[in-house]
């Protein structure tokens, strides 16, 4: 049986979870953001136990195919922008696209339906906090870290950040008082 977390982000994400799943007596086989399978067929027994448990961790059970499908979509961006950016070859329209076997359009209008923002905004604020972490971490240059976030240059990145965020993003490195947003809160 599969089942749909939603606010999984990162691997701590997964252990946790996986962790709570298994105090419940359920046996995960495989652990991806947003996406589980378990070796039980059914688990009505512990359903509702297992929602307030997520719930308690920040977490939640997802039930209908719209709600599954926007998680996919940010779980796929969020992926997308803190491990494979720079190896993007293709628009990010025709990778969500072929990732989920479902047309641009019609995810982008759920998208936007459900969620306020479009998908597009939604990348963009991903990529600016991981652009905020880096410069956090002060180990890259502007042009580095334009690179590794596959922008095409670091003027088109610093008007992107400046636009999301208000601060050029050397201002915004010189302050270090401005903290950084958790990724399930864009």
């Amino acid at each position: 049986m599969t089942i749909y977390i939603k606010n999984m982000v990162c691997n701590r994400c997964k252990m946790v979870v996986k962790s709570t799943l298994e105090k419940l007596g359920l046996h995960p086989v495989q652990i991806e953001l947003g996406e589980i399978e378990l070796q039980e067929d059914d688990i009505s027994t512990v359903k509702e136990q297992l929602k307030l448990e997520l719930q308690a961790l920040g977490f939640d059970l997802l039930d209908n195919k719209k709600t599954k499908t926007i998680e996919k979509v940010k779980n796929l961006i969020t992926d997308l922008v803190q491990n494979k950016n720079s190896v993007l070859k293709v628009t990010l329209s025709e990778y969500l696209s072929v990732e989920l076997s479902q047309d641009y359009s019609s995810l982008s209008n759920l998208f936007s339906e459900v969620e306020g923002i479009t998908i597009e905004k939604y990348y963009i604020l991903q990529k600016i906090e991981k652009v905020k972490e880096l410069l956090v971490y002060d180990e890259l240059t502007l042009s580095e870290i334009a690179f590794q976030l596959n922008y095409s240059s670091v003027a088109y990145l610093s008007n992107q950040f400046k636009k999301v965020t208000g601060l050029t993003p050397s201002h915004f490195k010189n302050l270090r008082t401005i903290k950084r947003k958790p990724l399930e809160d864009l």
